[in-house]
């Protein structure tokens, strides 16, 4: 907080700093119990009618009065990150893209409108990286017809909490109408430490999922659509370790190769045979093929509430780089 030579608290920000990085203090009503200051961390999303909207890294978005303000300043953006590869939010939403095609796509301005006949929402939504050409409820009209005339319901897809993201987005959704569903996270790591885990034997690579892959596969009646956004992708590999006496697969996982970097997905282990290190056996499988085809670093997306995945991946040297959320038209 701000406190000037006085040894007082002060509110150095104001409706022109509306897209900055700020920290505020507030006070709580004096009927509230707890705490009587709340601290708050985010982007300046908006300032209007007395009130602040700020959106956290986590997507969160915090309405703040301003007359509970007693203190705030601009902050910098965070530090960069001191391990694993540099990377921008652009960057990696090219590359998660490319990871997982939609089979049909179409431009509006510089966003992308993508469809798979409602096999995921990542395949089923709009990718806003730029200007769509219109204004933003003109392009989210556009959206809806889109989506409509497919019969599909309209999804944007959006990104907050690091350089470059989108909390402005987030914001103008929210005041529109728009319904976050899903929240999740991209985390990155360097990929040789991901190989160095395991030796990988036993571990089947194979460019095809093939039926045996697709029995422990968790979506389950996976049409040829599905099939097609599996498969897609610049290099793609799957990993099978086989069930014993020929049943379905003790453990899977999917990766993609696109230049300097390998996305995991589809790391899926039967239940009755976990934590005996199958998952880190089939990444470290996919993660030397992908050295060999160049690759250094890492990124996969994982729920914010699977505990077990976030545990895992970070003992591999992974770490959160943003949070991605799907908004849906109501």
């Amino acid at each position: 907080m701000e406190i000037s030579a006085t040894g007082r608290l002060e509110v150095r920000i104001t409706a022109a700093d509306v897209g900055k990085r700020v920290s505020v203090r507030r006070r709580h009503d004096p009927a509230t119990e707890g705490e009587k200051f709340t601290d708050t961390v985010g982007v300046l999303a908006s300032w209007d009618d007395g009130v602040l909207l700020i959106t956290r890294k986590s997507g969160e978005t915090v309405h703040i009065p301003e007359a509970s303000l007693v203190a705030g300043k601009e902050v910098p953006p965070a530090p960069a990150r001191r391990r694993g590869p540099a990377a921008s939010y652009e960057e990696l939403a090219r590359v998660s893209a490319r990871a997982w095609r939609p089979v049909e796509s179409e431009r509006l301005g510089e966003w992308e409108l993508r469809a798979a006949a409602g096999f995921t929402r990542r395949a089923n939504s709009a990718l806003p990286l730029g200007d769509p050409g219109l204004p933003l409820p003109a392009a989210l009209d556009a959206v809806r017809r889109w989506y409509g005339e497919r019969g599909l319901p309209a999804y944007v897809q959006t990104a907050t909490g690091a350089e470059g993201t989108q909390e402005l987005l987030c914001a103008e959704l929210e005041r529109l109408g728009w319904t976050r569903e899903v929240t999740a996270e991209l985390w990155i790591g360097a990929l040789a430490p991901v190989a160095d885990r395991d030796e990988g034997a036993g571990v089947v690579l194979s460019r095809e999922a093939d039926d045996a892959w697709l029995t422990r596969y968790q979506r389950k009646g996976v049409s040829e659509v599905a099939l097609k956004v599996l498969g897609s992708g610049p290099s793609v590999w799957f990993a099978t370790v086989p069930g014993e006496g020929g049943g379905a697969p003790a453990a899977i996982g999917r990766c993609v190769v696109d230049g300097r970097w390998a996305g995991f997905a589809a790391v899926e282990v039967d239940p009755a045979l976990r934590r005996r290190g199958l998952a880190t056996r089939v990444m470290a499988a996919l993660a030397r093929r992908a050295l060999e085809e160049g690759a250094s670093a890492a990124w996969l997306q994982v729920e914010a509430d699977n505990a077990g995945a976030r545990g895992l991946y970070a003992g591999m040297g992974f770490a959160a780089h943003h949070a991605y959320h799907h908004y849906r038209s109501v």
